[in-house]
């Protein structure tokens, strides 16, 4: 079920939409058009499709990548053929994973993001030298350009810190991501000491889960939730290669309950930064 996720930043109408900005921006267009022209309200429609018509606006002003099921039912409902379903194919096309991209979406629109990463860094606490050393990894014969590529998307993310409406990030990292050393002892320490940097902040929290703990609370994969404004909390999922976007909420509350125990068996926040910046410490004297 679909919901008013981003209800924060307007529901949108689509009026002033440059059609032909994006194939995002033409779906939203075209589905402003045929709804208008049924004579529906955003909340009537949501109504035939079982979503709220805050979310239809999203569609309606470009603010969300289309979905296949919803843009199938646009079609049955407006009688357009496949006209739904093949502007969607277009407009869901992204810089990102198309696994990811979902969730790439969501962290501009959270006002709280929680992860917990069980053997690397988070993107949006990365370094440029340790994405770069983790894209080297997992694109062995991919070409210079190419990484570079991957790596500038992932430094993109990291700009909704920036924001003055930026989300409060929690970050568990298990102590396993202090002990890989991605990229070396240099990339290892600059990554560290930036960990603890971000954790002094005021709108990020970092705790360390060590290996004592681990078997007190255990989360099988990297996991980020999300919980906005003015909807419903989702989950994503991921693992190599591979993730998934949970909004079912009997599954996002199970994940919740897990993330709560991970969080309460990890160290404190400042016991945590104290291990980061020693682990640093140990990389710049290796």
């Amino acid at each position: 079920m679909q919901d008013s996720r981003g209800r924060q930043q307007g529901r949108g109408t689509g009026e002033g939409l440059d059609p032909y900005a994006s194939p995002r921006a033409f779906y939203g267009c075209e589905l402003r058009r045929e709804r208008e022209a049924a004579g529906f309200s955003q909340e009537q429609l949501g109504e035939k499709v079982f979503c709220s018509g805050t979310y239809i606006g999203q569609f309606e002003s470009a603010m969300r990548r289309p979905q296949p099921d919803l843009s199938r039912l646009f079609d049955q409902i407006f009688g357009t053929g496949q006209h739904f379903e093949r502007l969607c194919g277009l407009a869901r096309k992204s810089k990102h994973a198309d696994y990811f991209a979902d969730a790439a979406e969501l962290e501009k629109l959270a006002k709280t993001i929680s992860e917990y990463a069980p053997m690397l860094v988070p993107g949006l606490l990365q370094t440029e030298e340790y994405a770069r050393a983790i894209t080297r990894v997992t694109l062995p014969y991919a070409e210079p350009h190419e990484i570079e590529e991957y790596v500038q998307i992932r430094l993109e993310r990291q700009s909704i810190l920036a924001r003055t409406t930026r989300p409060l990030l929690w970050a568990v990292l298990h102590e396993t991501v202090l002990r890989v050393p991605m990229g070396g002892p240099v990339v290892m320490s600059e990554q560290l000491q930036h960990l603890v940097e971000a954790g002094m902040s005021r709108r990020v929290v970092v705790q360390v889960l060590p290996f004592a703990a681990s078997a007190e609370a255990f989360i099988n994969g990297m996991t980020s939730h999300f919980t906005f404004h003015d909807a419903p909390p989702a989950v994503y999922a991921e693992g190599a290669g591979s993730g998934q976007l949970i909004e079912e909420p009997a599954l996002v509350e199970q994940y919740q309950r897990s993330y709560d125990r991970v969080r309460a068996a990890a160290l404190s926040p400042a016991a945590s930064l104290d291990l980061i910046a020693s682990a640093a410490e140990d990389y710049s004297t290796t």
